[in-house]
């Protein structure tokens, strides 16, 4: 893998493996610490409590924008996109605006996610999980159907057809995670099986993990698009006597 990072392909690789690590490292300590139930917790679950409520909060920021992470690959995705559509014309730029922007408002959702525990300000948090994961399958909705427009130049159609399964196992995930979530009568980190809400936690959970793994191996399909590409900085001084 680390052989083929050429070019800028080290953005979506660092992404999917920090946003990993971020899960799976809360999860861990979570369990051990024994503040959540090992089977299948809410990804929130696993960094309400510290120690992990700190990690949690480290790693999800800097998935969302710091370093060379979300932020910056959904940014290096769209200005891939407007170089190539510029001589081939397969996409409106609006289209692509579009989807950028709502990538970066599902950033802002992360951070939201982050930074605002769920049993401390639930509305908050919620609110910021609603925003990263909507937005977030529809960015990867869109970006599918870029991916087909620019066949067969830009994308192979084995490519295009990846892309769009993962975003559509997304969005038929998202939905009823939602409506699950909305049934729970009660914010609480640990579940017993014979409590009324269960099944509805049980269900919005096994989701919520489909959505958010969804969004990292969907982000993992760009790296061979990344490979031929490079990011030059250049500074220009205005006013110089």
């Amino acid at each position: 893998m680390l052989a083929n990072l050429q070019g800028v392909a080290f953005l979506p690789f660092l992404l999917v493996t920090w946003s990993s690590a971020a899960f799976i490292i809360s999860y861990v300590i979570a369990v051990l610490e024994g503040h959540v139930n090992p089977f299948l917790p809410y990804i929130s679950d696993t960094g309400t409590t510290p120690p992990e409520s700190g990690i949690f909060g480290f790693m999800i920021n800097i998935s969302a924008f710091l370093g060379k992470q979300s932020a910056a690959t959904m940014y290096t995705r769209f200005k891939i996109v407007k170089k190539q559509s510029e001589t081939s014309h397969f996409i409106s730029p609006v289209f692509n605006i579009v989807s950028f922007g709502l990538g970066l408002v599902g950033c802002i959702g992360m951070c939201i996610v982050a930074n605002f525990q769920e049993l401390a300000v639930p509305v908050v948090h919620d609110g910021g999980a609603l925003l990263a994961f909507v937005c977030g399958v529809i960015y990867t909705l869109l970006q599918s159907i870029i991916s087909y427009k620019s066949c067969p130049r830009w994308n192979s159609v084995t490519m295009s057809r990846i892309r769009m399964v993962i975003s559509a196992v997304s969005c038929a995930a998202v939905v009823p995670m939602i409506a699950f979530a909305s049934l729970i009568s009660i914010t609480k980190l640990e579940w017993n099986p014979d409590e009324k809400d269960y099944k509805n936690h049980l269900g919005s959970a096994i989701c919520e993990w489909t959505v958010a793994f969804g969004f990292i191996f969907y982000f993992l399909t760009f790296i061979p698009d990344f490979q031929d590409v490079t990011v030059k900085a250049t500074l220009e001084i205005q006013n110089i006597e």
